[in-house]
């Protein structure tokens, strides 16, 4: 019998979602997606310390935040010379509500890789799902530049970046089911709880359905992952993207896989059109406290790392 990993890979696009290309090598995904506290992790690592000593002395004289775009889109090139199909690279989480600022660090992030010999159809733009956000890639998708509509928790954040013509989303499941966890307590139970029923494995089955079910074309990426439980109970969505250390999990063990999700069985869902315009995206995600804490509280970790990346680079 072929592994979880092979199996896995016959229904789902498989995605690195590591920093550290080095590791990636071993399992052979389709694409990569990194984040400020993945490359953050990657850049304390000794073996990567040439690289970065190398983008400092191609950049002496420019500010720290260019700086650290080049890192960004250096890791993204040494990845790219891995994986046959595309890198996301992040856009700094600090611009999250700022639609002008995240359209021109993205047309200058796409430069830098144009710039690099990288065609723009190997890059996806990562960038926090918030209302600003969601604008930002409706401009960026405009003109040609594809988005990958990271920390994102909602129905309501999914329709709306499927308005926005989003190339792909990146709804996330372990966050999900963390703040579940986190808020039955003593009352949490994996029998109840956990497998098909998991909030965070609901959350992405629902949106997935929803797209399908409308003949939405942008990609669904699940992401966030804590179990392989998870990944096998949504095995058949567009891309999965997974920890080295989850890869490795599905690459050693031989239990037989079947896809869980389908556009056939979305297609039977049953599910209403949603109409989202600002105020309605605003109130929803309000009223969904799950989803506004998540976000709320990945972009503060994503802001952190970025300053934590910061001061070693400038040391």
């Amino acid at each position: 019998m072929s592994t979880l990993l092979e199996q896995l890979k016959q229904y789902t696009t498989v995605v690195a979602d590591t920093g550290d290309f080095e590791r990636m090598k071993a399992f052979m995904p389709q694409d990569a997606t990194t984040n400020p506290s993945l490359i953050l992790k990657a850049a304390q690592l000794p073996n990567y310390q040439t690289l970065i000593h190398s983008v400092k002395a191609k950049n002496p004289h420019q500010s720290i935040d260019r700086v650290i775009d080049a890192l960004l889109v250096a890791f993204g090139i040494e990845i790219l010379k891995i994986v046959p199909g595309r890198v996301s690279t992040e856009v700094d989480a600090r611009l999250s509500f700022d639609t002008e600022a995240t359209v021109q660090k993205a047309r200058e992030i796409i430069a830098a890789y144009e710039a690099n010999g990288i065609d723009r159809s190997r890059i996806l733009i990562k960038i926090a799902s918030t209302w600003e956000g969601i604008q930002a890639a409706k401009i960026l998708q405009a003109q040609g530049i594809s988005c990958n509509m990271t920390l994102l928790f909602s129905l309501v954040q999914a329709v709306a970046c499927a308005d926005a013509k989003a190339q792909l989303i990146s709804p996330f499941v372990g966050r999900i089911t963390d703040w579940y966890k986190k808020s039955l307590g003593a009352t949490w139970q994996d029998e109840t709880h956990g497998g098909a029923n998991d909030p965070g494995v609901v959350s992405v089955k629902n949106i997935y359905n929803y797209y399908k079910n409308f003949g939405i074309k942008t990609e669904v990426m699940g992401a966030s992952f804590r179990n392989t439980g998870q990944i096998i109970h949504l095995a058949g969505c567009d891309l999965l993207t997974i920890s080295p250390e989850l890869l490795a999990e599905l690459q050693n063990q031989e239990l037989a896989l079947q896809p869980a999700l389908s556009e056939d069985l979305a297609k039977n869902s049953g599910m209403a059109r949603m109409v989202i315009d600002e105020k309605s995206f605003r109130y929803q995600l309000n009223q969904d406290a799950m989803a506004t804490e998540k976000l709320s509280e990945g972009i503060r970790l994503f802001c952190a790392d970025i300053e934590k990346l910061e001061k070693i680079l400038s040391n």
